[in-house]
């Protein structure tokens, strides 16, 4: 599934094109109120959120998903500790981007 920050998706707005400003709040709120099903990950020591999503996702590329349903920021790197939240279904994310 194609979700890239920068391009024009077919799962995102029918293709238009979305800020990643809007869509990261419309994440992390849609993971607070459940809309969005999410797992918890405490933060290991040398992980980056880039890796997380290759694993996860099998595309690194989609790590600001994991950022924004985790309010954190646009950083790959987070310290050892911090719990994020992971997505489990990209169709779900989809629904609330743009």
């Amino acid at each position: 599934m194609s979700m890239r920050r920068y391009n024009r998706s077919s799962v995102i707005m029918g293709g238009r094109a979305t800020s990643t400003g809007v869509a990261g709040i419309a994440i992390y709120q849609a993971v607070k109120s459940g809309a969005i099903d999410a797992t918890k990950r405490q933060i290991k020591q040398g992980e980056r959120l880039d890796i997380i999503a290759g694993q996860t996702y099998g595309d690194s590329s989609l790590w600001w998903i994991i950022a924004a349903a985790s309010g954190i920021g646009w950083s790959l790197q987070v310290p050892p500790g911090v719990v994020i939240s992971i997505p489990v279904d990209l169709g779900q994310v989809s629904l609330f981007v743009g």
